[in-house]
Formats: structure tokens, C-alpha cells, sequence
């Protein structure tokens, strides 16, 4: 009898398996060797050679994708600048490989080293540097070559609730070292790289804004060529808010629309010159040029995701195309994905691949073939938009900590101009630019015409309810529970009590909170660097003091910590603001806060300084919500008001069996004069005065104070020190438990109506994952 033949498993289980064991390795705190993955892959591999179930097969193929991501994560962690280089002028000869963005007269762009030295010694730098250079006496030019001397250091973001993670994004796109550029004389340009995509995208960026001027063309680059430098913070909070972003930069669609273009070119061709089918078949030809023109639009857009899992989806057709085989939409995508995650396995940790992957199965799963005429097409088109808006909301909601559900609105309108009217008129008037001058003006300024049209529609859009829906603490469950729903949901019809899916979303809409009893509350020292911000909460009011800082390109951290980790504790409102005083890394996100929670009562130590208004916080000044006292104990009224940071407001916020004292950057003279006011019997955390300044934090306060908790808030190698060594020595030896964001992240203190304060979590150390410092 014949042995029984080897069984493999069907592609689209292959493909599933191989993303299971990629994912698992993502959630490791920490990565074996890689002689260790390399030695189990191997053997994996090996095995799978020899079982005659697909079952085996799969396991084994769950164990060759975690180990090759491991591989990819460990080699990607070892690459990363040294330790010992951190803080170090080094000098470096390398290629921009980007296009470099100007905000002023600073400029940021990654560096890619080819030579690097330390003194007379040659050093290692084997990835990406992401670099600013402040004050850059010349404007760097994609695909120059410059030499440079650089103050490096190794990745590191802040880590809070609901805020990205600037390590998983370094990881993700190969990113070793951050740094800025050191004036010296030995800075300089070398010359240009011979062939670089990023060079011929610059010059049609620069074409398209000369043709419509820079107001219409920062629209049209991002289409174009992946230009989104002249997109202001204004216009990316359009189009989150309208669920568009993916139509501003090029998306996977847009690159189908190119190859469609390409074969139809073919298709006209052969039309033309009927000759040519007796030379080659017709169908091969028009695949293959279609697959050339896809590629070539990928390459200028700089070969994102969306436009890389397209273009491998369309290299699978083409192939089948020309080996005369057919290929289904489910393999297309199978095989895409397996060719992702075994060329970059890091993919993974990018929203990218979530909500494009997704989005092209939940399309083929859940849409039926449309049948013909206009009112088929509009059908599909409005189902279509309906699936990606629901299905695609937990998804961005675990990446971003907001979704727009005004979304399917937007994209009805938005999607068909920008996808067949917008794009297509771009693209032709950027190719005229080289074949005919003439025609390139009036196409590129109908395309305008139109985004601006549409753009002035989402303007308006952007201010409806709905646009900023928020889900506090929306865990990998929950999000995966909902997106099975949607599946559910929209499946076709023939699967029975398809409404039910709608109850997936229950646990995702109605998520659990922990709601401070009377007379206790919790607080959140978030990671804003060097700097401060403070969200507290009682039963039912919430209070923010201070914001983080805000930076010359103009963005700030109220918007970037501040409100998205407001999103994710679930806060609806906040019912007061105080900015401690008028320094940026305190003050600099307020407008953003303020402009978000107009109703906050605002309560400012400098009312001269700073972009809000409010009432001047004083000593004596006190008020109660749900059983818990705030209390104003400094700045008192005869006070001198060009103190700076000693006009601090000094808040004193006092519940049952605990108190948090945030004292912004007052020094050594307030500290003195407040020891008689600060003394009381219940347990105190406090927030380091001035980020933890040897100038601070007196022998006489500390022992006042004597507090349990003592938490500076700072950044990371930060220039002044921050916090001092002896400072730290002072608190622990009053027996205090020293923290500081710079190490843990945020940090959440609870104070229970009838049990001492303490740390309920902090961020860094809680949420471990292998790409974190």
C-alpha cells in the first residue's frame, strides 16, 4: 500500500498561524538570544519536514514565525546606539533618506550613518538616526550626503494611558539613535547619493507647489508622492476627526487606482495597434504594466505599509495572470501577509498593518459580489463605508485612543473624490510635468479645486458630535470581542442572528470604571518630561494641574499626553484647570486643554503669562468636591509678581486619610516661608518641588513635609540634572519612597477614604514589553 501523502495546510490557515506566532513574541517583556531562536527555528523548520498531519505542520509554523520575530526584535534592540555613547559628540558621515521637514529655521530628517568615530576610534552605528538641527544655517536636501557631529541617545518616549509609544514606533521603523546636530566646523554637505526615490519625490513636491502655490499643494504632495511636511496640526485634526487620514497620505486603494491606470494605458494601446496581440497576449501585458506602475507610485510614496501589502497583493495576480492560474482574493491576501511578516515580522507593532489587514479581509469576508447598474454599486459603496466605520473602530481605538463615528459620512463623500477624481488628476498632472509641461498647470489646479472643496466640507464636519469618541482602558479583548462582532454583523446573509454581533461591542461601549468613593481620590503624575502635568479625580469632578510643554513646530503636550491620557481614564469633562505659572514646561499645554474643556474654571499663578486666562490662584482660596478639600496655600496676595517660579500655585488636596501636594517649581525662600502651613498628621505624597533642583527640596521642607511619596517629574538625561543626587538622598533617607517619571512613567496614586496613599501602577514598570528601555 502507498504511504499516505503529506499534508499541508490550506494557505489562509498558514497565513493565520504565521501571524499567531509572530504576535505572541510582541508581548514579552524580554527576548531569548538569538542563537537561542535561531537554534529553534531550525529545528522547527526541520520538523516539518517529517509529520503527515497539517496540525503538526501548523505548530511548527507557529514556532518558526516567534522565532524569526524574535530574531527580527533582538537584533533590532542590539542594534541600537551603546550605552556608553549616550550624551557623547560623535561624528557621523551618512545619506538623508527621507524628506527633511522645516519648522523655522530648525530642521528634522533621518540619518542613515555609513562612518561613524568616536575621537580616532571608528564606532558602530548600524540603523536609522532621527535628527533635528536647530537653528540649521542651510535647509538639508533629500538624498544629500552630509557629516555631521551629533549628540545622540537611545530611543525613549513617554510612556502614559492612552499616549503612543515612540520605542515600539523606533523599533518598528528601525530607528537606532535621537539626537541633534552640534555646531562645529567640520559640519558639512559631501555630496548627493547617486539614485534616491526620496530625491525625485522632493523635486515633484517642489514642481506641484511652484504650479498651485503652497496653501493648494500640501494637500496634493501627500497624495502625490507621500509629502504630508505641509500639513499643519490643524489639518491632521480634520481629518482624525473625520476618520480620513488614510485618504491624505497614500493608501493601499489609491496604489490599486495606479495599476488600474496602467492596464487601462495597455488596454488603449492594444486597442490602437491590434497588431500587437499577434507579438504577445494581450491579458500579460496589461498585468505587467500594471504591476510596473503600481510599483513605481509605491516606490515615490515612499513604500508605506497600506502601499506595500497592495503591491505584493497585486504581484500575486500578476503572476497567476501570467502563469495562466487563478488567484483568489483570500490567497492574494494570505500570501501578502506571509510575505510581510517573513520580509518584516516588526510590522506587527504598526496600526498600519492592523487596519489594513483587516480592513481588506473584513471587505472580502463580509461584501457580496455587487451586481450591475448604479444602484448595485451605491449599495456596496454605502456598505462598504458602513463596515470599515464599525469594524474598524476598535481597532483604532486600541491604537489611537479615539474614533470618529461621523467617519462613514465622510468617507461616502470623501473616498470616491479623492479615490477617482483627486487622485487620478494628481497623478496625470505630476506626469505631464515630464512629457507635457503645459497641461501639468490645469491639471493640478483642477485637483486642488476639488480637495479644497471637500476640505472646506470637512472643516465643518470636523465640529459635529461624534467626531472624538473615546473608550477609557479598551483592552486587547475587548477590541478583538468587537471586531468578531462586526464580522458577524455585516457577514453575509445565511448566518443566522447576525444582529447579535451588535452585543460583541458591549463590553467595548460600557467599559468598567472605578469611581472614587467620598472623601478619596486618585491622581496620575503623568511622563511629560521635563516637565509637570497632574490629573486628579473624585467621585464625580476631576481636576487638571499643569500641562507639559509646548515646542517651536507648535506642538504641545496637552495635545499629545495630556488630552489622549484624559481619553483613556474615561473623563467626559474636566471642572478646573490650574497652571502652576507661566513656564513652558508647565504652561505649554494649556491652550490645548483649554480649548478642549472651554466650561473648566481656570486658575493661574502668572495670569500675565502664558495663551490662557483665568483667575489668579491665592492662598486661602478652597473649595470641596464629594467629601475631598483643595486648597490654594501659596501664592499669597502681597506676593511679588515677577517672581516666576516662586508665584507657583501650590495646591494642597486633602481626602480622608491623605493628602497630594503639588507645588509646581517653587524654591528654597516659599519653601521656608509655607513650613509653618504644611504640617499635618494625615500620610502626604508630593510632587517634587521644581522637578527635583538641588536648589529645592530644603532639609527643613523635607522634614515638614515628611512626605511617604515623593515623586519627581522629569525627563529622561535631561540637560539640568533633574532630579539632583542629593536631593534623592534627602527624601529617602526622611524615609520617603523616591520615584521619579523619567524612570517609571506615569505614576497613579490612589488615596483611599480609610487606608494610607499608594502607587497603584506605574506605566513603564507594569507595562513591560521587550522594546522598552
Amino acid at each position: 500500500m502507498d504511504a499516505e501523502p503529506a499534508r499541508w495546510p490550506s494557505l489562509s490557515r498558514l497565513a493565520g498561524v504565521f501571524l499567531a506566532g509572530t504576535l505572541s513574541v510582541q508581548y514579552l517583556p524580554t527576548l531569548p538570544s538569538v542563537g537561542l531562536s535561531t537554534a529553534l527555528l531550525v529545528a522547527a523548520s526541520a520538523g516539518s519536514m517529517f509529520p503527515r498531519r497539517a496540525s503538526w505542520r501548523l505548530a511548527a509554523a507557529f514556532v518558526v514565525a516567534a522565532c524569526w520575530a524574535a530574531i527580527h526584535g533582538a537584533v533590532g534592540m542590539e542594534r541600537r546606539l551603546p550605552v556608553a555613547l549616550e550624551g557623547v559628540d560623535v561624528m557621523v558621515e551618512g545619506r538623508i533618506v527621507d524628506l527633511p521637514a522645516m519648522r523655522g529655521t530648525d530642521a528634522s530628517f533621518v540619518l542613515r550613518p555609513d562612518k561613524a568615530w568616536l575621537g580616532d576610534e571608528t564606532i558602530d552605528l548600524d540603523g536609522d538616526i532621527r535628527l533635528s538641527w536647530f537653528r540649521a544655517p542651510v535647509v538639508p536636501g533629500a538624498c544629500e550626503r552630509w557629516r555631521l557631529a551629533l549628540r545622540l541617545r537611545r530611543p525613549r518616549g513617554m510612556v502614559n494611558p492612552g499616549g503612543s509609544d515612540a520605542e515600539r514606533v523606533a523599533l518598528q521603523r528601525g530607528i537606532v539613535a535621537m539626537g541633534y546636530v552640534r555646531d562645529g566646523p567640520r559640519n558639512g554637505v559631501l555630496g548627493y547619493v547617486g539614485v534616491c526615490a526620496a530625491c525625485w519625490r522632493e523635486h515633484i513636491a517642489g514642481g506641484i507647489e511652484q504650479l498651485v502655490g503652497m496653501d493648494d499643494a500640501r494637500l496634493l504632495k501627500a497624495l502625490a508622492v507621500g509629502d504630508v511636511r505641509g500639513l499643519t496640526l490643524d489639518d491632521w485634526d480634520i481629518a482624525r476627526a473625520n476618520g480620513v487620514s488614510h485618504l491624505i497620505a497614500i493608501s493601499g486603494f489609491h496604489v490599486g487606482v495606479a495599476a488600474v491606470a496602467g492596464t487601462g494605458f495597455v488596454a488603449a494601446l492594444y486597442a490602437l495597434f491590434p497588431a500587437l496581440a499577434l507579438r504577445s497576449a494581450r491579458r500579460p501585458v496589461q498585468a505587467s504594466a500594471g504591476l510596473a506602475v503600481a510599483g513605481a507610485y509605491s516606490v515615490l510614496a515612499g513604500l508605506g505599509l497600506p502601499t506595500v501589502r497592495t503591491l505584493l497583493m497585486i504581484a500575486v495576480v500578476v503572476l497567476a495572470t501570467c502563469a495562466r492560474r487563478q488567484a483568489g482574493g483570500a490567497s492574494a491576501l494570505a500570501l501578502a501577509l506571509l510575505a510581510v511578516l517573513v520580509v518584516d515580522p516588526l510590522s506587527v507593532l504598526s496600526a498600519g498593518f492592523w487596519l489594513s489587514f483587516s480592513g481588506v479581509g473584513l471587505l472580502m469576508l463580509c461584501l457580496p459580489r455587487a451586481g450591475r447598474g448604479v444602484r448595485a454599486w451605491l449599495t456596496e459603496l454605502l456598505r462598504a463605508q458602513l463596515l470599515m466605520t464599525v469594524a474598524l473602530l476598535p481597532i483604532s481605538l486600541w491604537f489611537f485612543g479615539t474614533a470618529s463615528l461621523v467617519g462613514l459620512l465622510s468617507n461616502l463623500v470623501a473616498a470616491p473624490l479623492v479615490s477617482f477624481v483627486v487622485v487620478p488628476l494628481t497623478l496625470a498632472g505630476c506626469l505631464c510635468m515630464a512629457i507635457a509641461a503645459p497641461l501639468a498647470g490645469p491639471l493640478l489646479a483642477l485637483a486642488a479645486g476639488a480637495m479644497n472643496a471637500q476640505w472646506w466640507m470637512l472643516e465643518h464636519m470636523a465640529t459635529w458630535p461624534g467626531t472624538r469618541i473615546s473608550v477609557p482602558g479598551s483592552g486587547v479583548w475587548r477590541v478583538m470581542l468587537a471586531t468578531a462582532g462586526a464580522a458577524w454583523l455585516f457577514a453575509p446573509r445565511g448566518l443566522p442572528l447576525r444582529a447579535f454581533g451588535a452585543f460583541a461591542f458591549l463590553p467595548l461601549a460600557l467599559p468598567g470604571r472605578d469611581v472614587p468613593e467620598s472623601g478619596a481620590f486618585r491622581a496620575w503624575v503623568l511622563d511629560v518630561g521635563q516637565g509637570l502635568a497632574v490629573v486628579v479625580r473624585t467621585a464625580g469632578h476631576t481636576l487638571v494641574y499643569d500641562t507639559g510643554a509646548s515646542f517651536a513646530s507648535g506642538f504641545d503636550l496637552g495635545m499629545g499626553v495630556v488630552l489622549p491620557s484624559l481619553d483613556a481614564l474615561g473623563t467626559r469633562d474636566i471642572d478646573a484647570l490650574v497652571v502652576s505659572h507661566g513656564d513652558s514646561d508647565h504652561a505649554g499645554g494649556a491652550s490645548s486643554v483649554a480649548s478642549r474643556y472651554p466650561d473648566a474654571v481656570r486658575y493661574l499663578g502668572e495670569p500675565s503669562r502664558g495663551a490662557v486666562t483665568g483667575a489668579a490662584c491665592e492662598a486661602g482660596h478652597a473649595w470641596e468636591w464629594d467629601g475631598v478639600r483643595f486648597r490654594f496655600i501659596h501664592p499669597g496676595p502681597g506676593d511679588d509678581p515677577g517672581k516666576g517660579n516662586d508665584r507657583s500655585c501650590v495646591l494642597s488636596i486633602e481626602g480622608h486619610s491623605g493628602r497630594l501636594l503639588l507645588t509646581g517649581d517653587i524654591g528654597a525662600s516659599v519653601e521656608r516661608s509655607l513650613r509653618d502651613v504644611l504640617a499635618d498628621e494625615r500620610p502626604t505624597v508630593l510632587t517634587v518641588p521644581h522637578h527635583g533642583s538641588r536648589y529645592s527640596s530644603t532639609a527643613g521642607f523635607v522634614d515638614t513635609v515628611s512626605p511617604v511619596i515623593a515623586i519627581a517629574s522629569a525627563g529622561w538625561r535631561n540637560r539640568f540634572g533633574h532630579p539632583h543626587a542629593s536631593v534623592v538622598a534627602r527624601y529617602r533617607d526622611a524615609g520617603s519612597a523616591f520615584h521619579s517619571t523619567a524612570v517609571d512613567g506615569a505614576i497613579e496614586l490612589t488615596f483611599p477614604r480609610d487606608a494610607a496613599p499608594d502607587i497603584a501602577r506605574r506605566w513603564r514598570q507594569s507595562s513591560r514589553r521587550y522594546w522598552r528601555e
